[in-house]
């Protein structure tokens, strides 16, 4: 999904930036120096713009933090409805998305970066907090429907399992660089190995 919802004509800046390219050197500034203490005029210095041709682009630096983290949100909230993730074995459906969320992290990674960085400081944050517990829910509810089917151990809580399971999904976050050493599809499989390992019953 593009990082604009909107569905306007895209509007260039004087340098030749597209929404997206905006949004992209935004995101990756909140992430070198934080949200809160990028300004608009920091951005506005990155891209070469004046901020009078950065707010011809986008309304707020709150704007551009709702598009960002709608972008990684998205991403993960369209694994769960892909046929692999909502018909079938609910172990395999499991795998599923955990191997997705691993591709959105990976394709998306600076995107996601920044939602694991927020804390509920502002609206744009808090709703976005709130998408992410929702996320997190249906896979909870995933994880009980395999321990019902006598898939996954029973003796684990199914809350206590997604939070630990997607506590190693976003530590890639921290070590993964595109285009290095590791793979994203073998990434994604040894990611499923590991966890589906560690939760099927014996």
């Amino acid at each position: 999904m593009s990082a604009s919802t909107d569905t306007s004509p895209a509007r260039r800046g004087r340098p030749g930036y597209d929404r997206d390219q905006v949004l992209a050197v935004a995101v990756a500034l909140f992430n070198e120096q934080g949200y809160d203490a990028t300004s608009v005029a920091h951005l506005a210095s990155r891209l070469g713009l004046t901020k009078s041709a950065l707010y011809h682009h986008f309304d707020s630096k709150e704007q551009l933090l709702a598009l960002a983290l709608g972008e990684a949100l998205d991403g993960l909230e369209g694994v769960l409805e892909e046929p692999e993730a909502s018909v079938g074995d609910p172990a395999e459906r499991l795998g599923a998305v955990l191997r997705g969320a691993v591709l959105v992290l990976v394709d998306r990674l600076p995107y996601v970066t920044l939602l694991l960085r927020v804390r509920g400081n502002s609206d744009v944050e808090r709703a976005a907090l709130e998408r992410r517990r929702a996320f997190d829910h249906r896979v909870t509810a995933l994880v009980t429907e395999a321990q019902r089917a006598g898939q996954v151990r029973a003796d684990v809580d199914g809350a206590v399992t997604t939070r630990l399971v997607f506590g190693m999904v976003n530590s890639i976050v921290e070590w993964y660089r595109p285009g290095g050493a590791v793979d994203r599809e073998r990434l994604a499989h040894d990611v499923v190995a590991v966890a589906l390992d560690g939760m099927r019953t014996r």
